[in-house]
């Protein structure tokens, strides 16, 4: 059954009778591709990544949380729930430098608790989505098997709060809090969860791959820098900037933790990123970032294989017509975006140079 459109204010969007189940892995072969890109779930989850790349569109951290409803600060809560477990489960000693096991604990402790937690924040009336909406939320701090984290686990964590959007437990209002506080907390704990359990990159291209652990704070990042009056993309490659405002915008909060955990000159280590230091304008790298996210991220077999699928998220074709700026999870802007090319794998200055052109040929 149909969810209906998410209206503007906060009523459960399900009805009684709907059915909630358990999401399972559906995207087996490369065939089962073309079912992705052209289902509800793939349209509605980048219709939401528009949503709140617009919501927050010239806004700080600061100043896009500023009255954030208390059913956001419920997820912040759960979230430093998560935090805190971190410190009561150390890493422990072993032989092999990366993937600490004591990430095992905390992800049995997680998987252990997720009912709980979510009994702690939704209304009764919503208790049976938990079985549907906890898988998201388990899967979206990385594996416990490789004891590594990726995009596509960030992708999971997306779709987690895309559901609570769709059951209504959150509204169109809390689009712009949605980015810049629950999803900046979530970037902070998975960090820390990197650092902790020195936790490996999954499926990273290294020095050719943008990050090698996020992808969606680039794109939601420079949304929230377009038109600022000082800082221009070029800015963003010097520490000094970036060191005294990463605490208020996603992207430049990105380039502080490469910064920290990579050395060397940023234009070996993390040449794709310096490459769009050269574009003139935060518009054109936001829009271009959306482009290169559908093609190296969501047009990506081996990591679209592990989405999971349910009654919120469905495989089944979208509606004739249908857009990703008209998700049935609301009405957003019509605008259509621009987009690049993703940037060239030269480095240093033949990349900046050649940044500027490859956005001015499309």
């Amino acid at each position: 059954m149909a969810l209906p459109p998410l209206p503007a204010k906060s009523v459960t969007l399900v009805s009684e009778d709907h059915a909630f189940v358990t999401p399972v892995k559906l995207v087996k072969t490369l065939d089962d591709m073309q079912k992705w890109d052209k289902s509800e779930a793939y349209f509605e989850y980048l219709g939401f990544i528009y949503a709140l790349n617009d919501a927050i569109r010239g806004k700080s951290n600061s100043k896009a949380s500023e009255g954030a409803s208390q059913n956001v600060n419920k997820i912040c809560g759960v979230l430093n729930t998560l935090s805190l477990w971190v410190d009561q489960i150390p890493p422990v000693s072993q032989p092999q430098r990366f993937g600490n096991v004591a990430f095992k604990t905390w992800y049995g402790r997680l998987k252990e608790e997720a009912i709980q937690l979510l009994q702690d924040i939704l209304p009764a009336d919503i208790y049976r989505a938990i079985p549907e909406i906890m898988v998201y939320l388990e899967e979206g701090f990385g594996n416990a098997t490789r004891i590594d984290y990726g995009t596509g686990h960030e992708i999971s964590f997306v779709m987690f709060l895309c559901s609570l959007f769709k059951i209504g437990f959150l509204t169109e209002p809390d689009f712009a809090a949605t980015a810049c506080k629950v999803f900046v907390q979530y970037l902070n704990l998975v960090r820390k969860l990197q650092q902790t359990y020195r936790m490996e990159p999954a499926g990273s291209h290294g020095v050719w791959s943008l990050d090698d652990y996020q992808f969606v704070p680039f794109i939601w990042g420079s949304s929230q820098l377009i038109a600022h009056p000082q800082i221009e993309p070029p800015m963003f490659v010097k520490p000094d900037v970036v060191n005294a405002v990463a605490d208020e915008y996603m992207f430049l909060s990105c380039i502080k933790y490469i910064n920290q955990v990579k050395t060397g000159p940023f234009a070996e280590h993390s040449n794709q990123l310096w490459s769009i230091s050269g574009v003139s304008t935060w518009s054109k790298v936001n829009s271009g970032l959306i482009k290169m996210y559908k093609t190296e991220v969501l047009s990506a077999f081996p990591l679209v294989q592990h989405v999971v699928f349910g009654s919120l998220f469905t495989l089944q074709p979208a509606a004739h017509g249908a857009s990703i700026r008209r998700p049935r999870l609301g009405e957003f802007s019509n605008s259509q975006s621009s987009c690049f090319k993703p940037p060239p794998t030269k480095s240093s200055s033949d990349t900046k140079n050649a940044s500027e052109n490859t956005l001015n040929s499309i």
